[in-house]
């Protein structure tokens, strides 16, 4: 499990096809504590296992499952990574609970200034769309960030200054794919209404207005 806070940002030095995927080798500083071969790392989101240590460096296996469902296959050498070690079970859970499993990819429709902070759009499929809701978490690239927007084909976020120096979002540009996690609770709650639905009438659309409009 992971919690969506950056802690550094790394560098792809090595991309090579083995049999049926491929093997990431990523460049670092150093960390507080050494890395751990088997250990659990996010890669702009996707949970991979290290594999493989060297000084400032680790390696990790993709497979093409993981390439197929995430923007791995477009990545070239030189992009910056966004890297977060496994939550322990005695630290803070800032961010939100993540689980490294990608949902989908989206498209950056627009990304600009407001003030000192930034507003980032991104489009995607339908069926995510139906796991989005305003003021609720979501992760991308492995960051998480609050929905503060939710359009027809669409969503946005607002950057602070302080996200865009330290994750790979700096080097967003219009049309970059990103990888998205919706919230994994909401999709639990998502999963079991569309069960429950043929059965009771229930909906989400219902309990909200149960609720007043939340």
């Amino acid at each position: 499990m992971f919690t969506g806070l950056i802690q550094k940002v790394g560098k792809l030095i090595g991309k090579k096809t083995r049999g049926d995927g491929m093997v990431f080798t990523i460049q670092h500083d150093a960390w507080d504590s050494p890395l751990i071969k088997g250990e659990s790392m996010a890669v702009q989101g996707v949970c991979l296992t290290v594999t493989a240590i060297r000084t400032g460096e680790f390696s990790c296996d993709v497979l093409n499952e993981t390439v197929e469902k995430t923007n791995f296959a477009e990545k070239v050498m030189g992009v910056p990574l966004n890297l977060e070690r496994a939550l322990r079970a005695d630290e803070r859970l800032g961010g939100h609970i993540v689980s490294g499993h990608v949902d989908g990819v989206g498209t950056v429709l627009a990304f600009d200034p407001k003030g000192a902070d930034w507003i980032l759009e991104i489009s995607c499929d339908g069926p995510l769309l139906k796991g989005i809701v305003p003021k609720g978490s979501i992760a991308i690239d492995g960051i998480s960030l609050t929905i503060v927007e939710l359009r027809a084909k669409s969503f946005t976020v607002h950057l602070i200054p302080h996200t865009l120096a330290n994750t790979s979002l700096r080097a967003l540009k219009r049309g970059h794919s990103v990888n998205l996690e919706t919230d994994v609770i909401g999709k639990y709650v998502q999963h079991y209404l569309e069960r429950l639905q043929p059965a009771t009438g229930v909906t989400m659309e219902k309990l909200c207005s149960a609720f007043g409009g939340v």
